[in-house]
């Protein structure tokens, strides 16, 4: 559990942690929780200077027993690629608006501390995918936490996908693209491109078309260790693959995609009593948000 935790890194999303003062309130409350900080060069460039800093991400990791990611999902996505081989738990306060991935909001992270102090918090462990591209055979595995992405560019037509799951052809898509889907991915683009709502603990990707010009064409779900296949088909049509909607490059034709679960995962605090499905019944708004355990 979390009780062994003492020094925390602290690291910040620029564009959510514009005024130092939301900054040094964290760093503020993380020391009155008895916690040690430290923090990487980017995030003390927003305005900490008495806190102790390294140069790196992959470097404070290796340095601290939790991080504290400053910012909302995009942040934990950030994060939990860059420090994916460490397996140093990630505690996520969310200043954004919906944050499946973050364990807290800024309001609730004194209470939160308090737990983490007591070893009241618990991690969860959750699966990284990974993708090699034929073009690049000498080049490291492409990570992602929630998704892989394969989309058209600006050009208003559609692409052509050949999609093979373990050596066996299991269609064409013609569309705008398609998402491959970690379990953890499956409430972020997937969702919205009518995929289904994978609990985070099902070993399963999630194949999801974007737009797809055959109505017939729906979300796909395999195990998660199968290998995933794409091959881009059509010429003249700029198109992109990209991890977690952060790192994106343009694709060949006839370039061949392989996707498949990663050996490294994330490692996400979650506060006690903290559920996936209660996440769900908030975030989302559905019925039943609202009820109390006492009137079940």
């Amino acid at each position: 559990m979390t009780d062994k935790i003492e020094r925390l890194g602290l690291v910040a999303n620029p564009d959510k942690c514009g005024d130092p003062g939301t900054l040094r309130e964290t760093v503020a409350l993380l020391r009155q929780a008895g916690f040690q900080v430290q923090t990487n060069e980017a995030t003390a460039a927003l305005g900490l200077e008495d806190v102790p800093t390294l140069s790196t991400l992959p470097g404070l990791a290796t340095t601290c027993d939790m991080l504290v990611a400053l910012g909302g999902d995009g942040t934990m996505l950030r994060v939990a690629r860059a420090v994916a081989s460490s397996r140093v738990p990630i505690l996520g306060v969310n200043l954004g608006t919906l944050g499946f991935l973050t364990t807290c909001g800024f309001a609730d992270l004194p209470e939160t501390l308090a737990a983490l102090k007591a070893g009241e918090c618990w991690v969860e462990s959750r699966h990284l995918i990974q993708a090699r591209r034929s073009s690049r055979p000498r080049q490291r595995p492409e990570l992602a936490l929630n998704d892989f992405v394969i989309s058209r560019g600006p050009t208003p037509r559609l692409i052509e996908l050949e999609l093979s799951v373990d050596g066996e052809t299991l269609t064409r898509y013609r569309g705008d693209g398609l998402i491959i889907s970690s379990p953890t991915g499956s409430t972020a683009y997937s969702l919205a491109a009518g995929g289904a709502v994978v609990s985070p603990q099902a070993e399963v990707f999630a194949l999801t078309p974007i737009c797809p010009h055959t109505l017939s064409n729906r979300s796909v779900i395999v195990r998660l260790g199968a290998v995933i296949e794409v091959r881009l088909l059509t010429h003249g049509v700029a198109t992109f693959f990209s991890a977690d909607g952060q790192v994106g490059t343009e694709i060949e034709v006839n370039e061949r995609i392989t996707v498949q679960r990663s050996r490294h995962a994330a490692c996400l605090v979650r506060r006690p009593g903290a559920s996936f499905f209660q996440t769900l019944r908030q975030k989302l708004g559905w019925s039943g948000s609202a009820v109390e355990a006492g009137d079940r």
